[in-house]
C-alpha cells in the first residue's frame, strides 16, 4: 500500500490511545504525564469501567470514547476515530509506561526510517516488581517464534508502541482481546514493515490490579488467548504492504 507523502508544512498528528477498564486510580496521572508537545490528541477508549475512570480521564484533558469489552476492541476503536494520517501511540492506563518516552517512539516514524516502533521493557530499565517472570519468558518465546516465521526479532510484547494509522488499519487486525499486541507484531513482520524495537523504562503500576498479570486466572486466560492468536495468524498468508 503506497502512502501519500504529507506536506512538510502540515504537522503530522500524533494520537495517544489508552485502552482502559477500571483505572480510576491511575488514569488522571497518566493523561497528565503525557507531554502536550508530543501529542496532538489523547484518546481514552474505555471498555465499560464501573468506576470513575472516564470522568478522571476527561478532567485530565483526554477525549473519551466508550467501546465494548476487549483490549483489542478498544485499540481498534481508537484507531478508527483518530485523525487521518496520524501516528498512533498506544500505551496502558496503569501508569507503568513512561510517557516521556513517546517522542523516541514517534521520531523514527516521522523521519521516514521506520513504520512500526515498539518498546522493549526487557531491554530497558524496569523497576523491580514491574514485570513478572512469566511476562518476560512469554515475550522471549513469542519473539523467537516470530523470528522463525518471519525473520523479525522481538524481545517483548510491550503495549507501548507507535505505528501510522493507515498502516495499522491495512494490517487487517481481528483480535479483539489480549491477543491484539502479538497479532500486530506478527502482521507487521509478515507484511514487511520496517520495524524498530527500542528500550523503554517501565514502572510499577500506580494502583489497582493488572487484568493480565495480577492473578492466576487472568494470566491463564491471557496466555491462552495469545497462544490461540499466534496459531491463527501463523496459518494465514498476506501480501507485503510495502510493495502493494
Amino acid at each position: 500500500m503506497a502512502l501519500a507523502h504529507r506536506s512538510q508544512s502540515v504537522p503530522t498528528p500524533v494520537v495517544v490511545a489508552i485502552p482502559t477498564l477500571n483505572e480510576e486510580a491511575s488514569i488522571g496521572d497518566v493523561v497528565a504525564s503525557i507531554p502536550r508537545d508530543a501529542a496532538t490528541r489523547i484518546l481514552v477508549a474505555d471498555g465499560g469501567s464501573c468506576d470513575h475512570t472516564t470522568v478522571r480521564a476527561r478532567n485530565a484533558g483526554a477525549d473519551v470514547i466508550i467501546v465494548g469489552k476487549g483490549y483489542g476492541r478498544a485499540c481498534l476503536a481508537a484507531t478508527e476515530v483518530a485523525d487521518e494520517g496520524a501516528i498512533m501511540v498506544f500505551m496502558d492506563g496503569d501508569g507503568a509506561d513512561d510517557a516521556a518516552t513517546i517522542p523516541s517512539l514517534v521520531a523514527p516514524i516521522l523521519a521516514g526510517d521506520y513504520d512500526f516502533v515498539i518498546g522493549s521493557r526487557v531491554r530497558g530499565a524496569h523497576e523491580s516488581g514491574s514485570l513478572a517472570w512469566h511476562q518476560i519468558l512469554a515475550g522471549r518465546i513469542a519473539g523467537r517464534a516470530i523470528r522463525w516465521l518471519y525473520g523479525v526479532s522481538y524481545t517483548d510484547m510491550c503495549a507501548f508502541r507507535a505505528i501510522r494509522r493507515e498502516l495499522l488499519l491495512a494490517l487487517g487486525m481481528r483480535e479483539m482481546s489480549y491477543g491484539w499486541n502479538i497479532e500486530m507484531q506478527m502482521r507487521a513482520a509478515r507484511a514487511g514493515l520496517r520495524i524498530l524495537e527500542v528500550p523503554v523504562p517501565y514502572h510499577r503500576r500506580i494502583g489497582g490490579q493488572s487484568k493480565v498479570a495480577g492473578n492466576l486466572r487472568g494470566t491463564i486466560r491471557a496466555g491462552l488467548r495469545i497462544v490461540t492468536t499466534f496459531g491463527r495468524v501463523a496459518m494465514q498468508r498476506a501480501p507485503d504492504l510495502r510493495k502493494a
